[in-house]
């Protein structure tokens, strides 16, 4: 029965290393103690099998608590496992020094903690039974004082016989350094018989690197009288196999007490080393591409830096990620991101130098450290390779896919001097290679960053305007061709900052998407937008229809059914009063989940509208599966409608294919009669633009309202 002893001050730690160490195998037996000093007193009448014990505990920490515990009678050779969260090596050598047996990084892998614990109460167990076989002998040899030589000699054959038995390579030399015994396991590793080995140095039998350390190690055994802490060794098989082995080395002592030999223990862990070689490989690298992951790149970029500053050279850090990665992944499906991700990442492969490494970083981002950079053009034409190598299609399944990249470049040590900074500096240089247009690449500037800086303040300041309620709502008309009668309003947010400046959304929506603050931007216009829409119905105004945009990011990251009837319900608005208008970046998402929405909300009388129809590749596509009510012509083939002939035949072409799905047409951007009268002239249900009221404030927009006849007579 196996006695394991927990010593931990955290009762979390200690609960789960005592279940894990209940479940190495039958019959264990687990003591857990909190505090260093309380275990040392326990220990001191009870000797474990194995003792795990953190590093860092009041008190003691666990070298200092090691070492007090190898001073007890009978603990010398107990093996010792710390565990710690430090991953310095200043850490491990004083544990070591203390006389640690085996380390464990925190957070512990469960299946790793099985494995070493194991291998470490089976070589407890040999110990223990070399051990028990030499005290017998040792007995057997004090009670006999006839014959006894012969007692000796027959004592050690059948401890031999024993030996021969127990899988490790074991061994005695003595006090010259000559072996006087050797079990038959080691002989078959060096392919002799035993008796071969017999008398030989060690320096003979393993070289002199590692025999000249194995007879220093035996002297000072002889010299100091303890045993050594268990060490982890390499031994080549015969047959040219590394094997690796955690050996112990202890004396053997005469009946008189006097040591006569050192005996050598080497329990064979080449399994465990693999295992562990395994868990160290999938710590560093990804699981889908097999690339080193952001840990590895981490190292790798140390190391690089230490390199630079003691040649004086340079070295670049390239990131990207793959243009409309999302909406290859949402239209193709995650199978087929998944093969894009491993194609993509064996073209890098083949695009790097062997001293470059090429990383993934997560989802579609991957990075690039190019070693021995001696100009930054040469940065450049390593991000030109990347972006040709990864231009030509990927083909699955018959299915032609095409990407490409937007390629941020830091240099070290012009852009920074330390990772983080290097990676931030990268990242920004992507980004401003992404509002170049994208499929390019960007070397970092010092501009660069005080544009990112700009950024991040008016982040702040958006947050502090969405707290001090900073935000108007302006309303521009939506006018029925027909009649001429105003049937509603596009609400639009603008932004009045602390000094009266009245800031047009262009100038903070597009940062509020990318940070995430679009949400409740969007929220604030939603209720202020139905509020107001209820306050023209209780003014008398006629029902009024108010549109309002939505954001791709809200149905990634909310209920938007639930936030629109929370709206609704909160400011008494009839549903069918608020239309919500979609963009295609919307239609890309997850289209089950966004066609449910849309129709739960139709039930309760919402209406929809598809904004700027007719600028994406896509449109044509999806409008027919979205049960939408109206397709909104964007502005941009308004405007040249009659220089332009194909703008007229695509807004011709719009109308007519709204018509046919049953769907009214709004034209936006309208700021001419004439551009009135041709679109009345082809069938256009609604108009809005300048030419019938810019976006207004509440109190003008319910103004014109009340002068609606005049407009009629103006359409």
């Amino acid at each position: 029965m196996a006695l394991v002893v927990i010593v931990d001050d955290r009762i979390t730690n200690r609960n789960i290393f005592a279940k894990l160490a209940a479940s190495i195998e039958g019959g264990v037996v687990v003591r857990s103690f909190g505090a260093p000093v309380e275990a040392l007193a326990w220990l001191a009448g009870n000797t474990p099998d194995l003792v795990i014990t953190d590093y860092k505990m009041p008190e003691l920490d666990g070298a200092e608590f090691t070492r007090r515990f190898r001073a007890l009678d009978g603990c010398a050779d107990v093996p010792v496992v710390v565990l710690t969260v430090y991953e310095e090596r200043s850490f491990r050598l004083n544990a070591l020094e203390a006389g640690a047996t085996d380390f464990l990084q925190s957070p512990v892998d469960h299946h790793e903690f099985l494995t070493r614990a194991r291998n470490l109460l089976k070589m407890r167990r040999q110990q223990l039974l070399i051990a028990s076989r030499a005290l017998s002998l040792e007995r057997e040899l004090r009670s006999s004082e006839r014959d006894h030589e012969k007692a000796l000699r027959d004592s050690s054959e059948r401890l031999a016989q024993v030996i021969d038995t127990v899988p490790a390579l074991i061994s005695a030399t003595d006090r010259s350094g000559r072996c006087i015994f050797v079990n038959a396991y080691q002989a078959a590793m060096k392919g002799v018989e035993p008796q071969e080995l017999l008398g030989r140095t060690a320096v003979e039998m393993f070289g002199p690197e590692q025999g000249g350390r194995s007879a220093s190690l035996d002297r000072l055994i002889c010299e100091s009288g303890a045993a050594l802490p268990s060490y982890e060794e390499e031994f080549v098989a015969r047959s040219g196999e590394r094997r690796h082995f955690l050996t112990t080395k202890s004396p053997l002592r005469d009946g008189g007490g006097e040591i006569v030999a050192v005996l050598t223990t080497a329990l064979d862990i080449t399994d465990r080393k693999r295992a562990e070689g395994h868990l160290r490989h999938l710590a560093h690298h990804d699981a889908l591409t097999d690339l080193p992951n952001r840990a590895l790149l981490q190292d790798r970029v140390r190391h690089e830096i230490a390199h630079a500053r003691r040649n004086d050279t340079k070295f670049a850090l390239h990131l990207f990620d793959l243009d409309r990665f999302k909406a290859i992944n949402d239209v193709l499906g995650h199978h087929v991101g998944d093969r894009l991700l491993k194609a993509v990442s064996d073209r890098l492969r083949g695009t790097v130098r062997e001293t470059d490494a090429v990383a993934r970083l997560g989802g579609d981002e991957f990075a690039i450290l190019q070693t021995n950079v001696v100009h930054v053009d040469h940065a450049k034409e390593l991000a030109r390779r990347v972006r040709a190598a990864l231009s030509a299609p990927f083909v699955f399944d018959g299915e032609e896919v095409t990407t490409s990249v937007s390629i941020g470049i830091a240099l070290f040590p012009d852009s920074a001097f330390d990772f983080e900074e290097l990676l931030k500096r990268a990242d920004i240089a992507m980004y401003r290679a992404k509002a170049d247009g994208r499929d390019g690449f960007r070397v970092f500037e010092v501009d660069m960053d005080t544009t990112a800086r700009a950024i991040t303040v008016l982040e702040s300041d958006l947050r502090r305007a969405l707290a001090r309620d900073e935000f108007v709502l302006h309303f521009q008309p939506q006018v029925d061709l027909e009649s001429g009668r105003i049937l509603g309003a596009e609400a639009l947010i603008r932004w009045r900052r602390e000094d009266g400046d009245l800031v047009p959304p262009g100038d903070f929506l597009p940062s509020a998407e990318e940070t995430g603050l679009i949400i409740p931007i969007n929220e604030w216009v939603l209720n202020n937008a139905c509020q107001q829409a209820a306050a023209w119905r209780k003014a008398g105004l006629p029902p009024l229809r108010v549109a309002v945009n939505l954001s791709a990011v809200q149905f990634r990251k909310q209920d938007v059914q639930k936030v629109v009837m929370d709206a609704i319900a909160a400011s008494g608005l009839e549903p069918s009063l608020l239309e919500l208008e979609l963009t295609e970046t919307i239609l890309l998402q997850d289209t089950d989940l966004v066609v449910a929405q849309i129709k739960a909300l139709q039930q309760q009388g919402v209406t929809f509208s598809i904004d700027d129809f007719g600028t994406g590749y896509s449109s044509l596509a999806y409008v027919k599966n979205f049960p939408v009510n109206r397709l909104k012509i964007d502005k941009s083939f308004v405007h040249n409608l009659k220089a332009d002939v194909n703008d007229a035949a695509i807004v011709r072409a719009i109308i007519n294919l709204g018509h046919s799905l049953g769907l009214d047409v709004v034209a936006e951007g309208v700021e001419t009669a004439a551009q009135v009268a041709h679109l009345r002239a082809e069938g256009c249900d609604e108009v809005q633009g300048y030419y019938f009221g810019r976006p207004m404030p509440a109190e003008d927009f319910v103004a014109l309202v009340r002068r609606e006849t005049l407009l009629a007579r103006t359409a």
